[in-house]
C-alpha cells in the first residue's frame, strides 16, 4: 500500500476542513475505507483519485507523482521517497499549526 499518497490524501481533506465522514459522503464511500486510504492500508482506484481531483482541484498528476512506487532502490528513487515524505512532514506540521 503507499502510505504517502495515503497521507497527501488526508492532508488535502483537513486542508479544505472536512471530516472524514463528509468528504466519504461527498465521494460516496464509506467512512472506513477513506479511513484505510488515509492510514496507507488500501489503495485508491483510479476514478477514486479522479474524484478527489475534481472534489478539491488538485490535477490528477500530481496525485499520482504522489501515489507513484518506491521499490526502485536507485539514488533517484531514494531521492524522490525522501523528497516527498519531507514535504508530506512539512505539510502535517502546517495542518497541525492551523489546528492548534
Amino acid at each position: 500500500m503507499n502510505e504517502h499518497l495515503g497521507r497527501a490524501l488526508k492532508l488535502v481533506r483537513s486542508y479544505h476542513d472536512l471530516s472524514q465522514i463528509e468528504l466519504a459522503q461527498k465521494l460516496d464511500i464509506s467512512r472506513s475505507y477513506l479511513s484505510e486510504i488515509e492510514a496507507g492500508r488500501k489503495t485508491p482506484s483510479m476514478d477514486l483519485l479522479g474524484q478527489y481531483s475534481r472534489q478539491f482541484g488538485v490535477p490528477l498528476s500530481t496525485l499520482l507523482l504522489v501515489s507513484e512506487g518506491f521499490e526502485d532502490q536507485t539514488l533517484t528513487e531514494r531521492l524522490k521517497k525522501s523528497a516527498t515524505d519531507k514535504a508530506i512532514r512539512f505539510l502535517e506540521w502546517v495542518d497541525a499549526r492551523k489546528a492548534g
